[in-house]
């Protein structure tokens, strides 16, 4: 995680508050930030906020293969994610440290404390068990991720439900929800996380710190523990060395912390339960309030339909009637569409200033038309007349000649044939005027 260093200016200014017992949030030294718990519409998903920490959890389920050796015991994995929506500093695709750290914290609070009891979820012995699912997304980082995450973790095992299946012989059954009621998970006990945050080699001690105050801090020590005072795991990070009653002090304040977080994950629990029994609004939707557009339910207010014609019939008698009433409502202006039932549709009719104009440009077109015949005409017969009476000359200089460029892909022309005649006389008037020339 590559998170913005804070300047030296907010370190000093974090330490002095410290030092002063003071908090950025106006809490004790000994406080936490308060807890809010909801459940989704399917058994397994929850969303716990720890202040402006959120953590979603979500449980499924499958039956797989045993491991070989414990064959009778069902199968448990966990995984947390940190995604860069609940932070800029966590990148995709990367694990880093941190994540490592939460992950193996996760599995040794869960896991390793047998909070779950796993041979509940065998089958069939060596064939077929249950593969206990924990999936933890980071919503938004706010600070002391590992106590909203196992918080999150074991209100969604405690909340799920997996199918019922019978054994027959062989043949393994696994019924639907609206078959049979699906079976909670047999849970032992509750192991909850509180992390305590040490400033000066120990001296100031914090519990539930939040994102900047771990940013100053000197050592992190995370204590699991369940309601009956058993400690399930610690850890201890950072660079300082804690002394024995240091560590006793942290165990007595985890106690009482784990006591009121398990009182509360026992109240939100058994409200949603009695909720889904009644039939009313349970799930993400119970925060959506009445007021808003989003709101699945609005207050019916009574509506009184008696005597409603009779109500009807006195509002139409004291109307006032209208001023004018046309029965036949119709546009006459030409070129534009009639209002009304049973008359022809004029839409393809012109205005007179456009039937004018067209009028103008055919009279135009026709005129132009009759000129070009005209020309066309005209041009023809004079070539005609030029080519009967007169003869074609020819230059008289030896070095001049006629070149006549024509394209090549023009359509041919018809050009109008010389007699013979008129060609023989042409060739021999030539050839007098050069003998003359040359004498």
């Amino acid at each position: 995680m590559k998170a913005t260093p804070l300047s030296n200016c907010e370190r000093r200014f974090l330490l002095r508050a410290i030092e002063e017992r003071k908090r950025l949030d106006g809490r004790q030294c000994y406080d936490y930030r308060n807890i809010r718990i909801s459940f989704g519409a399917d058994y397994g998903c929850c969303i716990v906020e720890l202040g402006k920490t959120r953590v979603l959890a979500q449980v499924s389920c499958e039956l797989v293969l045993p491991k070989p050796n414990r064959p009778t015991e069902g199968v448990l994995f966990f995984n947390l994610e940190l995604s860069p929506m609940a932070a800029p500093g966590f990148e995709p695709g990367r694990q880093p440290e941190l994540l490592v750290q939460l992950n193996r914290l996760i599995e040794r609070c869960l896991r390793n404390s047998k909070c779950i009891d796993t041979e509940s979820l065998c089958v069939v012995a060596g064939e077929k068990v249950w593969q206990i699912r924990l999936d933890l997304h980071l919503l938004n980082h706010d600070g002391n991720i590992i106590d909203a995450a196992s918080i999150a973790g074991i209100v969604a095992l405690c909340h799920f439900r997996r199918p019922d299946v019978s054994v027959q012989g062989e043949e393994v059954t696994v019924y639907a929800p609206e078959e049979r009621d699906p079976v909670p998970l047999s849970i032992h006990h509750m192991p909850i996380c509180v992390s305590f945050a040490f400033f000066q080699q120990g001296t100031y001690l914090l519990v539930d710190p939040s994102e900047r105050e771990e940013r100053v801090m000197d050592g992190f020590l995370v204590i699991a523990m369940n309601k009956h005072h058993e400690i399930c795991t610690i850890q201890s990070s950072g660079g300082i060395m804690l002394v024995k009653d240091q560590v006793l002090r942290c165990s007595k304040i985890t106690a009482v912390k784990v006591a009121e977080i398990t009182e509360l994950i026992q109240k939100a629990l058994e409200n949603d339960q009695k909720v889904r029994k009644e039939g009313g609004k349970f799930g993400f939707a119970e925060s959506i309030p009445n007021q808003k557009i989003t709101a699945f339910k609005m207050e019916s207010a009574a509506v009184d339909t008696n005597n409603v014609e009779e109500q009807a019939e006195e509002i139409i008698t004291k109307a006032e009637p209208p001023s004018e009433v046309f029965a036949k409502p119709i546009l006459h202006t030409p070129g534009t569409a009639q209002i009304g039932e049973g008359i022809e549709n004029s839409w393809g009719d012109l205005e007179e200033s456009d039937r004018e104009e067209a009028a103008e440009e055919e009279g135009e077109s026709e005129a132009t038309a009759f000129e070009c015949q005209k020309m066309e005409t005209e041009g023809t017969s004079t070539v005609r007349e030029t080519k009967k009476d007169e003869p074609i000359v020819v230059s008289d200089s030896e070095e001049e000649e006629v070149v006549i460029l024509e394209p090549q892909e023009l359509p041919k022309k018809t050009r109008p044939q010389t007699n013979w005649k008129q060609e023989t006389a042409s060739k021999k008037a030539f050839n007098k005027r050069r003998k003359k020339k040359r004498a």
